[in-house]
């Protein structure tokens, strides 16, 4: 029996639940969200943020390392793997109160329980079994990391979530993956001393990436020490006595503290109610939706990685945005999402955006590449051995750059920028008649005159 009414009913409090949630409540509705685990969803809880601190521990690493060459001299350095899980825990505690605390200032009414839709038009609220009768159904529920295929002894290995919350520093370490997780967690735990071990299937890390990026990345692991393991992948994991015996698909065997599987994401559907409903999902049980967010069922919409779409929490965030402003706001808009930057926070770190070489060159017409490598200025004191790559993707007819492509030491930092400009249509002329701040390494971007390909 249904108990009580509202305009929206979001179902996630992620990142993109708790944008839309907001912006309709400020627009006048009626709001009611749930949320069955933490509010902020995988970014702020155990994705994005929790990633970054831990990549800034390893960097810090990184500088006690190159401070000798800079006239330095620092002895008895320990790092405390609990300390740091400490500090982590205590910031997301205060990230996840700021987002409570601004829904509920909203207007938003915010109930800690699992919810199930019961019909096109109805939730269940599963911690109290009340029903609520809804206008709109905002599905934000998410993603959760994949299993991959079925191995022995597949319950003995963590995945990113996990990872966060380990009680003791994995001394040697495994990780089966080649997307953001496996390469991100892979560069954070060398950092900090750990003996890593990459494995994945294909031949390529970062499908969809860049091919300069990929390949240029993997030396940079190699590198660093990390054993990268191509066209591999998990036989069997056994437990023993301390730690875990791994057996991999060309017969190799060996010797760890953990296992990571970091095989992506898939959406999180199930038990949703969805399909009772009649709301359509893909193949991958992401929920089908047209560009304003609408599922197959009228007043039933999904935004953020439960679509499947681009899963980046500044997508779900303007894809939250533009649904709440569109149904309560009457101010219709829709998120582009065919120029998006990103960034990787790998060691060392990329930032990527518009068309990568390969893409352009699918296209069709004459394409102009742009390629620097270089060995940054921080590293002809410090000895450390890396090299930047930043790459130009031009329309060699129009002039117009496609895409820009960096690896190295404040790549994410600089793609920001570079994709204000791509997104306005900057041409190559553009950015050589930019002068250069010097010295830097993003003058890069400015100073390249001669045609690699």
């Amino acid at each position: 029996m249904v108990s009580r009414e509202v305009d929206l009913f979001v179902i996630g409090a992620g990142s993109g639940g708790v944008r839309a949630a907001r912006i309709a409540a400020q627009h006048g509705a009626k709001v009611l969200m749930a949320e069955e685990y933490r509010i902020g969803g995988t970014c702020v809880i155990r994705g994005c943020v929790p990633k970054k601190l831990f990549v800034y521990a390893g960097r810090y690493a990184h500088d006690l390392q190159d401070m000798a060459g800079f006239g330095w001299q620092v002895e008895q350095v320990e790092f405390d793997w609990l300390t740091l899980i400490a500090n982590k825990d205590k910031e997301i505690a205060r990230l996840e109160g700021i987002y409570r605390k601004n829904a509920e200032a909203a207007g938003v009414e915010v109930v800690n329980s699992r919810a199930v839709l019961r019909g096109p038009d109805t939730v269940e609220i599963v911690a109290t079994g009340e029903v609520v009768k809804a206008r709109y159904i905002l599905i934000a529920t998410g993603g959760h990391p994949s299993a991959g295929p079925a191995i022995p002894g597949a319950e003995l290995a963590i995945t990113s979530n996990e990872a966060f919350n380990l009680k003791r520093f994995p001394n040697r370490i495994l990780v089966q993956g080649a997307g953001y997780i496996a390469v991100e967690f892979a560069g954070l735990f060398r950092a900090l001393g750990a003996e890593v071990t990459l494995v994945f299937r294909g031949d390529r890390i970062l499908r969809g990436f860049d091919g300069d990026l990929q390949a240029h990345l993997v030396d940079e692991m190699m590198r660093a020490g990390i054993n990268v393991l191509p066209g591999c992948a998990l036989a069997a994991i056994e437990a023993g006595a301390d730690g875990h015996r791994v057996l991999l698909s060309d017969g190799a065997a060996l010797e760890v503290d953990e296992v990571m599987l970091a095989l992506g994401r898939a959406p999180n559907t199930k038990g949703l109610g969805l399909e009772a409903a009649g709301v359509a999902l893909d193949k991958a049980a992401a929920v089908v939706v047209d560009a304003e967010s609408r599922s197959s069922v009228p007043g039933i919409y999904a935004v953020g990685d439960v679509t499947n779409r681009i899963n980046l929490t500044p997508v779900a965030i303007r894809e939250g945005h533009a649904f709440a402003d569109t149904v309560f706001g009457g101010k219709p808009w829709t998120v582009d999402h065919s120029l998006v930057a990103t960034a990787v926070f790998s060691e060392p770190e990329i930032g990527t955006v518009g068309l990568t070489e390969e893409a352009a060159r699918a296209a069709g017409g004459r394409v102009d590449i742009y390629r620097s490598t270089f060995r940054p200025l921080k590293a002809t004191l410090s000895g450390r051995e890396t090299r930047m790559l930043m790459k130009l993707v031009v329309d060699g007819d129009s002039d117009k750059v496609l895409g820009v492509h960096i690896l190295g030491e404040g790549a994410a930092e600089m793609i920001q920028l570079a994709a204000v400009a791509v997104g306005m249509g900057a041409t190559k002329a553009d950015f050589d008649r930019t002068v250069a701040v010097h010295p830097t390494a993003a003058e890069e971007l400015v100073t390249m005159r001669s045609k690699s390909a």
